[in-house]
């Protein structure tokens, strides 16, 4: 605001001011005595000078603004001081809590939240779910929840079927039934065949104990209240997973094998059954896709299952589960979107890595785009056919800016949008041309690109703790972006588009060392791909394309063999 400078002629008259009295002395008192006409019209034309000098000092405090809305907030200021404050307060608490930090119900309110900041604080980084879960669900989980805390490992229950257990006979069904699941394989389709399971519990009223391994504690935090999922490290037969096969006396297919009729009903009841589900089953194992088998399995109070797949798809398939996933999930493609939600809470050291990195990197920028590339051929990276393979597909598709290699500098007026591009892969090479080709030359559009890698590990390292650390915060990550292109057949991707509730751009897997043409494609849904499906119709007993059958399984964009589930209004736009 201006200051008013004095003028000569008020600093005389205010020497003439008495400072103890306040008054005005004689000569002026008789002046203006002699003339109050004219004392008026100076007072008149002094308001009149504030007047304007105010109105300036507004306009230059508050240059472009709206001159009615400005006044109206000075008198708030000036007449509501403790209003504005209140309000600043209730602005700042509101930007600190998530709008809805149980994800419209899925989780349950009754954790420690300092034990897994996650779990509450996610709804503060990632989007709002992409669609609302049915109530049926959340009524399921709230039921699960309260059978695992009855069922959960040292309860009363548990003791006794374990006893059973150890005793190597067979039981009679109990109240508690349980399905064990054997930690196996890299972290992403171990996320994706656990939640298989999850589900798997859910549909058949099991308990889900889950094999530590060597990382899951570190990396996750527990899913279910009051009980842990973790299975006691005192369990029978832990020691024994890692030689769990085909081979294994209780395994589902060999017990099929070794039956001579052709009644699964008929078949002597172990005092538990092993469910090979490992990429390299076969058609006995895969026997479990189909009603019947599932009857059997039903008598059995211990399953083991060990797994690399998300099966899901293939569950949808099954008579006796069909009216109730529908009622779990009435849209068909967000399954793993919620159960991924529900399951999967970063630990707190895990979410250490993620908020300081999207704060740093990711938060301002107006727009946020991942790339996630994992190349399977041979060889040393990196190759240039990837390089071209994702930068037209970035461009065709309008995610990325063009260059402009005319010009050093594009002038741009006004606000210039930001980018922020997230690469993840175990090598730094394409991270490293991406950034320099948008460092060395403008955009067409005078957007601004910044380009980022967390780390390049240069190889899969599946049993190192700070590996596995880094890769469930890089998934997280990509999870967080507004946009995201995802290499084939890589579970990995799969796991940040079904947090992250998007439908992915797909870069097509290349041959023979050449960029696809196309490069890319838009996924059907945010649903992972089942890479291992069985082609078996179990009451024709004959094999059948099982990405035919109903119309909310299809074959997957990636894999032309897999299935994924879809939603109904998407079957139609391929």
């Amino acid at each position: 605001m201006m200051r008013l400078r004095r003028n000569t002629d008020d600093d005389d008259q205010l020497r003439q001011l008495d400072p103890e009295h306040h008054t005005v002395s004689r000569p002026l008192d008789r002046k203006c005595e002699q003339n109050p006409m004219r004392l008026m019209g100076i007072l008149v034309v002094c308001l009149m000078v504030v007047s304007v000098l105010f109105s300036v000092s507004t306009v230059l405090r508050d240059p472009p603004s709206d001159g009615v809305s400005a006044i109206e907030e000075a008198k708030f200021l000036q007449l509501n001081p403790r209003k504005v404050t209140d309000a600043v307060d209730d602005l700042s608490r509101s930007a600190e809590e998530p709008k809805d930090k149980l994800l419209g119900g899925l989780l349950d309110a009754g954790f420690d939240e300092r034990s897994c900041l996650s779990r509450y604080q996610s709804a503060l980084y990632g989007k709002e779910l992409q669609h609302k879960p049915s109530p049926y669900l959340l009524s399921k989980l709230r039921t699960y929840e309260a059978l695992h805390k009855r069922c959960g490992p040292y309860t009363e229950s548990y003791n006794q079927t374990l006893k059973q257990l150890r005793s190597g006979q067979h039981m009679e069904q109990s109240d508690c039934n349980y399905l064990v699941w054997i930690s196996f394989s890299g972290l992403g389709n171990r996320m994706l065949a656990l939640a298989s399971a999850f589900l798997y519990a859910i549909l058949t009223n099991r308990v889900l104990l889950v094999d530590p391994g060597t990382d899951m504690p570190d990396l996750f935090c527990e899913p279910f209240p009051e009980a842990s999922w973790l299975l006691p490290f005192d369990f029978p037969l832990l020691n024994q997973f890692k030689t769990f096969d085909q081979t294994s006396p209780f395994c589902y297919g060999k017990i099929l094998k070794n039956n001579t009729s052709t009644d699964s009903n008929q078949l002597i009841l172990p005092p538990y059954v092993y469910l090979h589900l490992v990429h390299d089953y076969d058609d006995h194992d895969k026997m479990f896709f189909c009603d019947q088998d599932q009857s059997f399995l039903q008598k059995t109070p211990w399953l083991i299952i060990k797994t690399d797949n998300y099966f899901v798809p293939s569950l949808f398939l099954i008579p006796s589960f069909e009216q109730e996933l529908s009622n779990l999930f009435p849209v068909k493609g967000t399954v793993f979107h919620f159960l991924g939600r529900y399951l999967f809470h970063p630990t707190n050291p895990v979410w250490g890595l993620i908020t300081r990195y999207y704060q740093a990197y990711l938060a301002k920028a107006d727009e946020r785009i991942g790339i996630q590339i994992r190349v399977f051929d041979t060889g040393v990276g990196p190759f240039q056919y990837v390089l071209d393979q994702i930068i037209a597909c970035t461009m065709k598709e309008n995610l990325l800016p063009e260059i402009n290699m005319e010009e050093a500098v594009v002038s741009s007026y006004g606000h210039q949008k930001s980018k922020a591009v997230l690469m993840t892969s175990l090598s730094n090479g394409y991270f490293e041309k991406v950034r320099n080709m948008y460092w060395e030359h403008p955009t067409v559009t005078g957007e601004v690109i910044g380009v980022y890698q967390p780390s390049h590990e240069e190889y899969q390292q599946t049993e190192k703790q700070n590996h596995n650390r880094k890769a469930w915060a890089e998934m997280y990550l990509l999870s967080l972006t507004d946009v995201l292109v995802t290499s084939s057949w890589s579970t990995f991707g799969y796991v940040a588009q079904g947090l992250g509730g998007l439908k992915p751009w797909i870069l097509y897997k290349p041959e023979n060392g050449t960029a696809p043409n196309p490069p890319c494609r838009r996924a059907m849904s945010m649903e992972p791909c089942f890479h291992a499906p069985p082609f078996y119709d179990c009451k024709a007993k004959t094999g059948v394309d099982t990405g035919a059958l109903v119309p909310h399984v299809r074959h997957c964009e990636d894999m032309s063999w897999g299935l994924k589930l879809v939603d109904h209004l998407t079957t139609t736009e391929f």
